[in-house]
């Protein structure tokens, strides 16, 4: 078998965890298999040097910033391919760039477009344990380094499983699989066994933090089979695949919070068609992500007012240029709020079952929750409600959902 698997900061967290992590590649090499690693950069490290950064500059330019980030992946494949070969096995160490990992132009948040992985592939016919920087690639003419965001090394993970044609993707990480809520708020949450590519893509979009979201949409796009494991013992980790019967007679399979939520509202705006496309536009143009919208028409039907949310750390960026049109736009004002947070319920069992989101909502009212956003698909609910109140509501909502079937 060819196996990819991928190790997270906790796990390659200083020289005794990375020859942890070393044992068990050479454990899963010995068994026969090719094996390619992709590794994050130690814990800590990322946010070491953009405090670094931050030290010199309020607002570091982004392609210096990714030039300073992937060199924390650098070091750890390096040592973790030093230590593997301390073992007995042969190792290579590889950067995004030598894997072939040819991404856009977009800094601190780059997509990938393709891999050639010729080099990899060479590599593992001769023997090698190829180790790979995850969490960065380069421009197609090669001029810029470019990382791809938080949990990128998921990504690059699943991404080189697909470019290599692997067997299976393991994701190795300090937790054993996929839990129905974070087991820190809720100490009787369960691991999951196996989780449909759809449940586990709302999950991680709406603050899961076992997988990274463009991960899973990789996954799902090309049928990567995935497993998300434990670095810290033998346990059976949870299965990400498709969407069969057993899925759907679970009404709600997780419940989601995310803390990393700011709230943007533009008051007074004309309403008149090409309004919000202008707005949004400009903040699409800026690569910044929108996730709830709500619109507001005052009742002389002359003014709007337009709420939006992105993440807490595109906050400031978002603000400074919606103040810019809604100037434009002739606006009355715009205010920023940050101590909201984001909770959300998740079940393919929801598309066959009725009354889950009204169900979602008396919880939050008898527990004097109040809601100020609201957004559904077909299997997911989600709410913007009050920072203080997200553990609470995390707490309330599992223990009301833990056992809902379809009947």
């Amino acid at each position: 078998m060819l196996i990819v698997q991928k190790y997270g900061g906790t796990s390659v967290a200083n020289t005794e965890r990375i020859k942890a992590v070393a044992e068990r590649v050479a454990r899963t090499a010995k068994e026969g298999n090719k094996v390619a690693v992709v590794v994050s950069a130690m814990a800590g490290e990322t946010d070491k040097l953009i405090g670094l950064a931050r030290k010199l500059s309020s607002d570091p330019n982004e392609r210096e910033m990714d030039m300073l980030l992937s060199s924390g992946e650098r070091v750890t494949s390096a040592l973790t391919a030093i230590a593997i070969e301390e073992l007995g096995h042969k190792a290579m160490a590889l950067t995004g760039r030598q894997m072939g990992i040819i991404t856009d132009t977009v800094h601190t948040k780059a997509k990938i477009e393709k891999i050639s992985a010729d080099r990899a592939k060479k590599a593992l016919d001769e023997g090698y344990v190829v180790v790979v920087a995850g969490f960065q690639g380069i421009t197609e003419d090669g001029s810029d380094v470019t990382t791809l965001g938080r949990g990128g090394s998921d990504l690059s993970a699943v991404a080189i499983a697909s470019a290599l044609d692997a067997d299976l993707c393991e994701i190795y990480t300090d937790v054993d699989g996929v839990y129905t809520t974070d087991p820190n708020i809720v100490p009787d949450a369960r691991k999951l066994e196996k989780i449909s590519y759809e449940e586990m893509l709302e999950l991680a979009s709406l603050g899961a933090k076992v997988l990274q979201t463009r991960s899973v949409e990789f996954a799902m796009k090309y049928g990567t089979p995935l497993i998300v494991r434990s670095s810290f013992n033998d346990n059976p980790g949870t299965l990400v695949t498709k969407e069969d019967k057993d899925m759907e007679k679970v009404v709600v399979s997780g419940v989601a919070y995310d803390k990393n939520q700011a709230k943007i509202t533009v008051m007074g705006l004309p309403d008149k068609p090409g309004i919000a496309a202008r707005l949004f536009k400009a903040i699409a143009d800026a690569g910044i992500v929108v996730d709830m919208i709500v619109q507001n028409v005052s009742s002389d039907g002359k003014a709007t007012d337009i709420s939006f949310t992105v993440p807490k750390t595109d906050s400031k960026k978002a603000v400074k240029l919606t103040e810019e049109i809604a100037g434009e736009l002739g606006a009355s004002g715009v205010n920023l709020g940050e101590a909201i947070a984001k909770i959300s319920i998740v079940g393919v069992g929801m598309r066959t079952h009725s009354g889950v989101a009204a169900q979602m909502f008396e919880t939050l009212a008898k527990h004097g929750i109040n809601i100020m956003m609201i957004s559904t698909s077909e299997i997911k609910v989600s709410c913007i409600i009050d920072l203080k109140y997200t553990e609470l509501a995390v707490r309330v909502l599992h223990d009301v959902f833990k056992s809902a079937e379809v009947k």
